[in-house]
């Protein structure tokens, strides 16, 4: 079908910054790091709940306010699902990415060639669903201002026209690093893979058919407010968000806890306009330029 063929092109230009030369969040964690083998542990717990939100402001990389560019348009596309390979508390705007409290780090490996996340290892969770959880006991007391947390996969319906038909469409985004994926499930449809593929695979379905392909290096953007004196490394896809307040950790605590990250999906996938009528329309040569999420809040409930 030549909707799949346009649509291809016009994701074509998506993609994330890549560092070929190493895994940007360091060796994979072991036994006894907070999340990184053995048994989950005893409550009580921080719990960190996801929720995305298309009406929250929509940022760049910096954590500026950004509006769309002229000739381009944008939507908000609802989503279903997200992977997070990483997670960590960070003290201050200078702690470095690795030297605050790394709570998690899911399981990474070897088996299509090259270092890479597991994805039948990594959690995922829909907005609004706990999607991981870590003993209190295994944090470090004291206090902390961000919540860094490194997305992996991203899963949404986007709306689109062909010879003047109104869409929908499920996309599944791979932003990790490098995933290694045996197969997976995209509405419906089971999509097999058992290989590596780097940050930027990505497929879609409609109608039943699937399509894949490979982003190339470009420019998702990853909101990180305090880049001048903590910069994230290319091809980390770590997200960065401050505590609405500082979130103390004593030590004594003795009742659960929950984490809320709120991503910003305003209009976080946007692309250039040929006919400047607001509806993304591939076979008319719209292409892609970002899928990345707009921003990054944290609160506690």
């Amino acid at each position: 079908m030549k909707l799949f063929s346009f649509f291809f092109l016009a994701l074509a230009v998506c993609g994330c910054d890549l560092d070929d030369d190493a895994n940007p969040l360091g060796d994979g964690p072991s036994d006894d790091r907070p999340g990184g083998g053995g048994e989950l542990g005893t409550g009580p717990f921080l719990h960190f709940e996801l929720a995305v939100d298309p009406e929250q402001e929509r940022l760049d990389n910096f954590g500026r306010p950004s509006s769309l560019p002229s000739g381009h348009a944008a939507q908000s596309p609802e989503f279903h699902s997200l992977g997070v390979h990483y997670f960590e508390l960070a003290p201050n705007a200078f702690t470095m990415l690795g030297d605050g409290a790394v709570l998690y780090e899911s399981p990474r490996t070897a088996d299509g060639g090259d270092d890479a996340i597991d994805f039948d290892e990594l959690p995922r969770a829909a907005p609004g669903e706990v999607i991981r959880s870590i003993p209190l006991r295994n944090i470090a007391p004291g206090t902390y201002e961000w919540v860094r947390m490194s997305l992996a996969y991203q899963e949404y319906d986007v709306a689109l026209r062909f010879a003047g038909v109104d869409l929908t469409g499920r996309l599944g985004s791979f932003v990790g690093f490098n995933n290694y994926i045996t197969d997976f499930d995209l509405d419906g449809q089971t999509v097999t893979v058992d290989d590596d593929r780097l940050q930027g695979f990505w497929a879609f379905t409609a109608f039943g058919r699937v399509e894949r392909g490979q982003a190339p290096v470009g420019a998702t953007t990853v909101p990180n407010p305090i880049s001048d004196s903590s910069p994230i490394p290319a091809g980390s896809c770590v997200v960065t968000g401050q505590f609405a307040e500082t979130f103390t950790v004593t030590g004594d605590e003795t009742d659960d806890v929950t984490v809320v990250v709120s991503l910003s999906s305003n209009q976080s996938f946007e692309w250039i306009e040929v006919e400047e009528d607001g509806v993304f329309e591939p076979e008319r040569g719209e292409a892609v330029v970002d899928m990345g999420v707009r921003g990054v809040k944290v609160s506690v409930k």
